[in-house]
C-alpha cells in the first residue's frame, strides 16, 4: 500500500507536468497562428490602403485592362516597402501583374482557382484565406477585391504569406529548458512529500500488520491502542482488539479442552495399568481359596508363593502410582549452588554396566539447580540407553559427556542401540508413548517438563539400528 501511495503520486506529478506541457505547446501555437493571422491582416490593411491611393492618384482610367499599367513600376515599389509578395489578379483570376521579378505574365501564368475565385465574390468580406502546408511549411495566401473610388471590383488582390515561427520555436525551447529545471526540482520535492506522506498514512496499518504477526494461539497478545485518523482504519483495529478477545476465550477454552483430555486418557491408561495385577491378583487368591487345606503338608510353601504373587503385583501397582504421581506434579524445587560435571558423573555411579564412559572437557561447570532432579534426568537418559541396546549385541557403548558452550551446558547421552524408528520420532516425547513392552512411556515426558522448566531444551538425534543420541541444553544461572 506504501508503495502504491507513493507510486500514484509521482504519476499524478508525470501525468500533471505532462499536461501543463502539452497545454503549453498548444497555447504557444494558437499565439504563433493567431500572430500570423493577425500580421497578415495588418499587412493586408496597409498594402489595400497603399493600393487605393496608387489608384486614386493615377490618370489611367480605373478599369482591369488599365491595371498592369497602373501598378508596373508601383507593384515593386509596394512589394519593397511591405516586404511582401503581391500578385494582382483579374476578376476571373487570370494573372496581371506580380512583384516578382522573375515572372513573366504570359499564357503559362497559373490563375486562380475557380473555387477561391468565387469564395471571394460570396463572402460578406470579399476576401479569403486559403492556407496550405508545403515542404512541411505552413503558407497563407490571402485573396481580397480591389475596388475603385465608387468601390466597383476592378481586381484580385493576393498575398503569399510563409509562416515563420523560429521565434515560437525558440520560445518553446527555452520553456522546455526551464519547465524541465522546475520539473527535476519539483520531482524531487514531490518524492521526499510522497514518502512521508505515504508512510504517515501506513504507518497505523503497519502497526496493525507486526501486531498479526505477532499474534499466536499459544500467548498473551496484546491489543492495539493507537487512534488513527481514518475511520477505516479504526474500524480495522476495533475489529483486531475484538479478535484478541475472542481469540483468548478460544485459547482458555481450548487449553481447558486440552488438559481435561489429556487427564481422560491418562485416567485410562491407569485404569488399565492397574487392571493388569489385579486379574492374577484375584486368581490367585480364588485358587488359594479354592485349594486350602489346613492339613495339607506343603501349606506353608503354598502360603509363600501366594503371599509372593500377592506382594508382586502390589509392588506393579505401586510403581504404577507412583509413575502416575510424578507427571501430574513436580517436586519442589531445591536449587542449590552445584558443580554439573561432578553431579553427573556421580548419577553414573549406581550403573554397573561397563560399557558406559563419561566425558567432560572441563572440570567444572558451576550453576543453580535443583541436585535430585539433575540426577533424574541422567539416570532416566542412561537407563533408556542401556534398554535401547539388544542383550545379544557384542559391542555394546553409552557415551555420556559434559561441556560447556557460552552461556549453557550441554550434556549428550549417546548409545549405540537399535535408535529410533521414523514413525515413532515425531511421538518420542509423548506421555504413556512407550516402544517397550513394559513401563508407562512417562519417563521422558517427565524430564521434558523438568528440564523445560529450568528455560532448558532437550533434543535428540538419531539413525535406525545405528543409535541415538539425546542433548540437553540447560542455561547457566551463575550464582
Amino acid at each position: 500500500l506504501r508503495i502504491r501511495i507513493f507510486l500514484s503520486m509521482i504519476v499524478l506529478i508525470l501525468i500533471a507536468s505532462i499536461l501543463m506541457a502539452s497545454i503549453s505547446v498548444i497555447q504557444f501555437k494558437n499565439e504563433a497562428r493567431r500572430y500570423h493571422q493577425e500580421r497578415l491582416e495588418r499587412k493586408e490593411d496597409a498594402i489595400k490602403e497603399h493600393i487605393n491611393y496608387v489608384l486614386s492618384t493615377t490618370t489611367y482610367p480605373l478599369n482591369v485592362k488599365n491595371l498592369p499599367y497602373i501598378f508596373k513600376d508601383k507593384i515593386h515599389e509596394l512589394s519593397d516597402i511591405h516586404n511582401l509578395e503581391i500578385n494582382i489578379y483579374s476578376l476571373e483570376g487570370k494573372l496581371l501583374k506580380s512583384s516578382k521579378a522573375s515572372f513573366s505574365v504570359d499564357s503559362i501564368s497559373p490563375p486562380v482557382p475557380k473555387y477561391i475565385v468565387k469564395l471571394v465574390q460570396s463572402s460578406i468580406e470579399k476576401r479569403y484565406v486559403d492556407i496550405k502546408s508545403i515542404d512541411g511549411v505552413k503558407n497563407r495566401s490571402s485573396f481580397s477585391q480591389i475596388k475603385d473610388d465608387k468601390f466597383k471590383p476592378l481586381g484580385i488582390l493576393n498575398l503569399p504569406y510563409v509562416e515563420d515561427d523560429s521565434f515560437y520555436e525558440n520560445e518553446i525551447q527555452e520553456f522546455f529548458i526551464r519547465l524541465s529545471q522546475v520539473y527535476f526540482f519539483m520531482l524531487i520535492i514531490a518524492f521526499a512529500l510522497a514518502y512521508f506522506l505515504a508512510s504517515y498514512i501506513t504507518q497505523s496499518l503497519k502497526t496493525i500488520s507486526d501486531k498479526i504477526n505477532e499474534t499466536s494461539l499459544n500467548q498473551k497478545n496484546e491489543k492495539i491502542v493507537i487512534e488513527a485518523n481514518s475511520r477505516e482504519i479504526n474500524s480495522l483495529i476495533k475489529a483486531y482488539n475484538a479478535m484478541v478477545d475472542k481469540l483468548e476465550e478460544s485459547a482458555t477454552m481450548l487449553a481447558q479442552s486440552e488438559r481435561e483430555q489429556a487427564w481422560r486418557e491418562m485416567a485410562k491408561q491407569v485404569a488399565h495399568e492397574i487392571k493388569n495385577p489385579l486379574t492374577p491378583m484375584r486368581l490367585t487368591v480364588q485358587s488359594f481359596q479354592r485349594k486350602f487345606d489346613s492339613k495339607d503338608p506343603n501349606l506353608k510353601q503354598k502360603l509363600d508363593d501366594y503371599t509372593k504373587t500377592i506382594i508382586q503385583q502390589i509392588d506393579t501397582m505401586s510403581s504404577v502410582a507412583s509413575a502416575f504421581s510424578n507427571f501430574a506434579s513436580m517436586p519442589a524445587q531445591q536449587n542449590e549452588t552445584l558443580n554439573v560435571v561432578e553431579v553427573v558423573e556421580f548419577s553414573l555411579d549406581i550403573f554397573n554396566e561397563e560399557y558406559i564412559h563419561f566425558k567432560s572437557d572441563e572440570e567444572e561447570i558451576i550453576t543453580i539447580m535443583d541436585r535430585t532432579q539433575l540426577v533424574r534426568i541422567i539416570t532416566n537418559l542412561v537407563k533408556n540407553a542401556i534398554q535401547a541396546i539388544p542383550n545379544e549385541q557384542d559391542d555394546k557403548l553409552i557415551i555420556v559427556a559434559v561441556n560447556k558452550y557460552e552461556n549453557e551446558v550441554k550434556i549428550t547421552v549417546k548409545d549405540n542401540g537399535i535408535g529410533i524408528e521414523q514413525e515413532n520420532i515425531e511421538r518420542i516425547f509423548e506421555p504413556k508413548f512407550t516402544t517397550k513392552n513394559s513401563g508407562m512411556g512417562l519417563g521422558l515426558g517427565i524430564i521434558k517438563n523438568i528440564i523445560e522448566n529450568y528455560k532448558g531444551t532437550i533434543t535428540f538425534e538419531t539413525e535406525y539400528r545405528k543409535g541415538t543420541t539425546f542433548i540437553v541444553s540447560l542455561p547457566i544461572i551463575e550464582n
